[in-house]
């Protein structure tokens, strides 16, 4: 849909001008001096979702100060841009003009525009008002039915054209199909079509005339579009739904960011970035916007990661409240230096654990040594193994059964337990140390069938996998993390839990450290116990205790005669585990993140449990800038205690941030709201509402269900945001401004070169 200024006495349209056109802002106060500024009477009683919807200002009329023109895709307006540069007299000496209703100006107002036409007499106000929303919706159909009138009849053809490719894309990326749509490889001199082209010759059967017009000169045996049209067609669509979601972000104002593990798509490691932002109904959202590549030494990701977030999404990062990360081994270490080179240069974007993990996986994940990273790996390999068949999960839980028969409250217990999504719990080593005798003998089973139940690749799988497990290195490895992480499991459970648990975990962090602390300098008398229990737990099973197989291969003659798998373990395992996790927990855990989850006492259920003696304002230091009035803070804190303490006995105390927000008076208190708010979006605070984080529960979704060999980061981002908002008509433009100004792009092709062809 063409787009039209709606600034007074400007004509200028989208398909007429190189301008950049901006929707109103969401937002109802900014959206409402953009109306004070436009001076049109008409746009006054719109709201903000209607004046978003159907109007928007051209470049034309902002300093050149509040545009950013960093995206090779869009110009883009910075945060809290204003219009200010306005034609209000021009009308005046042409009283007959068709023109947008202006609201009449004052005789000062008038005598300050010295550089326009004072003399000109104010032509009769026009009376007509429009009201209703159908109608507004009638207008802008006849503006656009005018503007088509204006394009020749070829630019409309290749218009629709394009929007018939758009649309197939979009189809595409939201239903997750492969744009190859086969594995094989196809010779040369045989003509086999793709996904793409199959969907194009099926909407020409289905009558599309623009497409069947355009193609019907091609070659037999032609590419309708080339694999570099659509990779440029599909950024295109990402970049146009990314930025009506940054939109979103970018009106709330304070964000954090989140960076998961990496992904491999097609053959690429790439994180996968996540947004937090509190809506206008104070909602919290986490939303996905896109995949970064995680190649590149550590100085030059962390370099990369910056401009990505502020040139090419356009997100002022002195808004940025929070930061968190997941990653495993050596990706963890670039990560480090990535949230370091944030937090030098923006020193309030507080480095914290992220609530969608666990605090125990976390710190597994980030081990800095190889047999904890290939234990992770085989679990994660488990986990899918009986996941993704209801059958193999059936044939565990017999054998969970048959093994507890003695104790059938605890069988029946553990059944339940691999139900869930063990793999992410708190005590996921302790679940796989119960479990290890189960998993192999359910292994054994499905590798040795007999009865021709299971296919080849599956019992091939369970034969890897049993062997993997059946291995006293894989044992020792898991039972060490077990107890080496018993330490960190209650405080971690807790930091996921209620609001005045995260209160409690961050005053019970020095006892915890206080523990880790004294294992460390008895690591003799502890390991002796773990590695007992490990070579207990295999002779269960009947594995041979020896050194890992690399180790001794890696040795050869050099190998210590004197050297036992105990000590091995012990320098090898036990102490790097230990120290990484008290030096992990003291990285995450900064002085700025403690003050941050005590700022949580602002919470009245956890004022309550603290007998309202609290002291909340010494924390709210790190804040204070982000405080209406911060004059006043003492004095409001005192009256939020006072108001609580001594509320109605029928009145209850709001027991996390979500309730505090959504009480009917909290803007009463604007310093505790801002606080609030603030505290909300940091990613260890967990999202209430589970329709808010789907993008997550998305993108697993995606990778569990896609091939590695045919994923894509584009295709991945259309099918994790399938439900959000797209203008069809704005990505076209787009594409064929990113024609027109990039010379490097490959044109389409022509109706004169495909007859040349042909």
């Amino acid at each position: 849909m063409p787009n039209f200024c709606a600034a007074p006495n400007c004509t200028r349209k989208s398909t007429q001008s190189d301008l950049a056109f901006f929707r109103f802002p969401r937002d109802p106060s900014r959206c409402q001096k953009w109306v004070e500024n436009c001076r049109r009477a008409d746009l006054e009683e719109k709201t903000p979702d209607q004046l978003n919807k159907h109007y928007r200002l051209c470049a034309q009329h902002f300093e050149d100060s509040m545009i950013c023109r960093s995206s090779p895709y869009r110009t883009v307006l910075r945060e809290n841009a204003i219009p200010t540069i306005f034609d209000l007299t021009s009308h005046l000496g042409n009283p007959g003009r068709r023109r947008k209703r202006i609201k009449e100006l004052s005789e000062d107002e008038i005598r300050t525009l010295k550089d326009r036409k004072l003399d000109a007499v104010v032509p009769e106000k026009e009376n007509h008002q429009n009201n209703n929303n159908d109608m507004e919706i009638q207008i802008v159909e006849i503006e656009q039915s005018e503007e088509i009138a204006v394009l020749t009849a070829e630019e409309r053809e290749y218009k629709d054209y394009l929007k018939s490719l758009f649309e197939v894309v979009l189809l595409m990326g939201k239903q997750n199909i492969s744009f190859a749509g086969r594995s094989f490889k196809v010779p040369d001199e045989v003509y086999v079509p793709d996904n793409f082209q199959a969907l194009l010759e099926y909407r020409i059967n289905s009558g599309d005339d623009v497409l069947r017009r355009r193609f019907e000169i091609f070659a037999v045996n032609q590419e309708y579009c080339t694999r570099f049209q659509q990779e440029q067609m599909l950024e295109v669509c990402e970049s146009c739904i990314r930025e009506e979601v940054l939109l979103d972000i970018r009106n709330s104002q304070f964000f954090s960011i989140i960076a998961e593990d990496a992904v491999d798509l097609a053959g690429e490691e790439h994180l996968p970035i996540f947004i937090r932002h509190l809506d206008d109904a104070n909602n919290l959202r986490e939303e996905f916007i896109g995949f970064f590549p995680s190649h590149g030494d550590a100085e030059i990701l962390a370099v990369n990661f910056l401009s990505t977030i502020t040139e090419k999404w356009n997100l002022n990062m002195e808004y940025c409240r929070g930061q968190s990360y997941v990653a495993s081994n050596n990706l963890s270490s670039k990560m480090k230096v990535v949230h370091s080179r944030l937090l030098q240069k923006y020193p309030q974007a507080t480095y914290t654990l992220c609530s969608s993990c666990a605090l125990n996986i976390w710190l597994a994940k980030s081990t800095p040594v190889t047999g904890v990273s290939v234990v992770l790996g085989t679990l994660e390999d488990i986990y899918l193994f009986f996941k993704n068949s209801p059958n193999l999960q059936k044939e565990l839980e017999s054998t969970i059964a048959s093994l507890f028969l003695d104790n059938a409250e605890k069988g029946s217990e553990l059944i339940e337990v691999v139900r869930s999504d063990w793999i992410r719990r708190h005590d996921a080593f302790e679940i796989i140390v119960a479990l290890l005798q189960s998993f192999v003998l359910c292994f054994d089973k499905v590798a040795c069938d007999n009865m021709f139940r299971w296919n080849t690749r599956t019992t091939s799988h369970a034969f890897i996998l049993s062997s993997a497990m059946a291995d006293f290195d894989f044992v020792v490895t898991i039972v060490i993390l077990k107890n080496a992480l018993s330490f960190t499991r209650a405080f971690g459970k807790n930091l996921q839990g209620l609001t005045s648990d995260i209160f409690s975990a961050a005053n019970s962090l020095t006892a915890v450290l206080h523990a880790l602390n004294e294992v460390m300098e008895n690591i003799e008398v502890y390991h002796e116990f773990w590695f007992e229990e490990a070579t207990n737990l295999a002779a269960k099973l009947d594995i041979p205790i020896k050194l890992p197989g690399r180790f001794r291969r890696m040795q050869h003659a050099n190998l210590q005669p004197d050297l036992t798998s105990e000590n091995f373990y012990k320098e090898a395992l036990s102490i790097p585990t230990i120290q990484h996790i008290i030096q992990g927990l003291k990285d995450i855990f900064s002085e700025q993140h403690l003050k941050a989850l005590k700022c949580l006492s602002l919470v009245p259920f956890v004022m309550g449990q603290l007998k309202f003696s609290t002291s909340e304002e010494h924390n709210t230091d790190l804040y204070k800038c982000d405080l209406p009035n911060p004059d006043t803070l003492s004095a409001e804190l005192h009256c939020w205690r006072v108001k609580w303490k001594h509320r109605g006995k029928d009145v209850e105390l709001p027991s996390n941030i979500y309730e505090s927000l959504h009480l009917p008076d909290i803007k009463f208190f604007p310093n505790v709201y801002a606080l609030l708010k603030v505290l909300c979006i940091l990613p260890v605070i967990k999202v209430e509402n589970e329709k808010f984080e789907t993008g997550r529960k998305r993108l697993k979704f995606y990778l569990e269900s896609t091939p590695v060999d045919q994923r894509s980061p584009h295709l991945a981002f259309l099918n994790i945001n399938y439900d959000s908002k797209h203008d069809l008509d704005l990505m076209v433009d787009t594409y064929m401004k990113m024609l027109a100004n990039n010379v490097k792009l490959e044109p389409m092709s022509s109706h004169s070169e495909i007859a040349e062809e042909v």
